[in-house]
C-alpha cells in the first residue's frame, strides 16, 4: 500500500538510502525546507506512468477539440495536398 512520507531536505544527503527504499516500495516522499513542502519524490516507474497518463489525457483532449471542430458547420476544410505543400514551404523540406 502506497504511503506518503514527509522528510526534511537534509535527509536527502544524510539518509538517502532510506529514502530510496521508500521510493522502491512506490511510496511518495514530500521534501520540506524550513518546515514547508518544497518538492515530491516518486519512483521512476510511477513517474513514467504519470507521464503516460498525462500524454493520453492530452491526446484525448485534443481529439475532443478536433471532433468538436469537425462537427461545426462553419469549419473550413483544406485538401491534404495543400497542407503538405504549406508544410514543405514552411519547413523547407
Amino acid at each position: 500500500m502506497m504511503q506518503t512520507f514527509v522528510r526534511p531536505s537534509r535527509d536527502l544527503r544524510n539518509h538517502y538510502a532510506e529514502i530510496s527504499e521508500m521510493l522502491k516500495d512506490h511510496n511518495h516522499v514530500i521534501i520540506t525546507n524550513h518546515g514547508r513542502g518544497e518538492s515530491v519524490l516518486i519512483n521512476i516507474e510511477d513517474y513514467a506512468k504519470y507521464e503516460e497518463f498525462m500524454h493520453q489525457r492530452y491526446v484525448a483532449e485534443e481529439l475532443a477539440k478536433a471532433k468538436q471542430q469537425a462537427a461545426d458547420p462553419n469549419t473550413q476544410w483544406t485538401e491534404h495536398e495543400s497542407v503538405w505543400e504549406m508544410l514543405h514551404e514552411q519547413y523547407d523540406v
